[in-house]
């Protein structure tokens, strides 16, 4: 007889029921840094305490939305590993779906998504590769399993089972001992998200919330402020 759990007699909650009030502070254009990547730091650094009090996971988690050169778009979710005034750093392979999607359509949107803060960072702009002295700095300060895995996996293609990819990873193990230097794969580096528009949404009360968006002036280094309806 076929064992049933308890959790498969009871049935699934209705999404529409699922409710939560937003009672955060709402933030206002005079509030804001004069730019969003300055502003970006702010929220950053909050979502950082956060997680030292265990009240967030991994704030660099953010999505990053692409789409293919007929417009079909996917998205999934990376870690960032660098920001500035140049904008938003990830690595990857360049041969994953991805890469592929960005090289066709470099027009991409990221989505850091700090729910237990009722807050969102929304950036859409364009991605471009770094250079190779950045993506091998990088590379060096990931931990040996990581960088044996960046060789190990043929991201986004389809593999027989979990055993190939355990064996691939053995064998780069034993040709590259702990404390022997990886080298990096050609095939695998960096993109930079150049934003063009960064929108920073605070949750309000009654769905009202705050949204309000950094657009970038055509022809200058300068930003505008608009609020969004929410």
């Amino acid at each position: 007889m076929a064992r049933v759990n308890a959790s498969d007699s009871v049935p699934p909650p209705e999404p529409a029921a699922m409710r939560r009030h937003y009672r955060a502070e709402g933030i206002t254009p005079e509030a804001l840094a004069a730019d969003p990547m300055t502003q970006f730091a702010r929220w950053f650094h909050d979502a950082a305490r956060a997680e030292e009090q265990g009240a967030l996971y991994e704030p660099n988690a953010m999505v990053v939305a692409t789409a293919d050169a007929e417009g079909r778009p996917s998205s999934r979710t990376v870690l960032l590993k660098a920001y500035d005034d140049r904008g938003f750093v990830f690595f990857t392979n360049y041969e994953s779906r991805k890469a592929r999607e960005i090289t066709a359509h470099p027009y991409v949107s990221l989505l850091f998504p700090w729910h237990p803060m009722a807050r969102q960072v929304i950036v859409s702009g364009t991605a471009l590769r770094t250079g190779r002295d950045e993506t091998a700095a990088y590379f060096r300060t990931r931990p040996h399993g990581s960088q044996l895995g960046a060789w190990a996996s043929p991201q986004s293609t389809v593999v027989g089972s979990r055993a190939e990819l355990d064996a691939a990873y053995a064998e780069l193990e034993r040709r590259y001992p702990e404390g022997e230097q990886v080298p990096v794969p050609r095939y695998w580096g960096g993109f930079r998200v150049v934003p063009e528009r960064v929108e920073f949404w605070q949750g309000r009360e009654n769905r009202l919330h705050d949204r309000l968006v950094y657009v970038r002036e055509p022809g200058s280094d300068g930003w505008r402020v608009e609020r969004l309806a929410p």
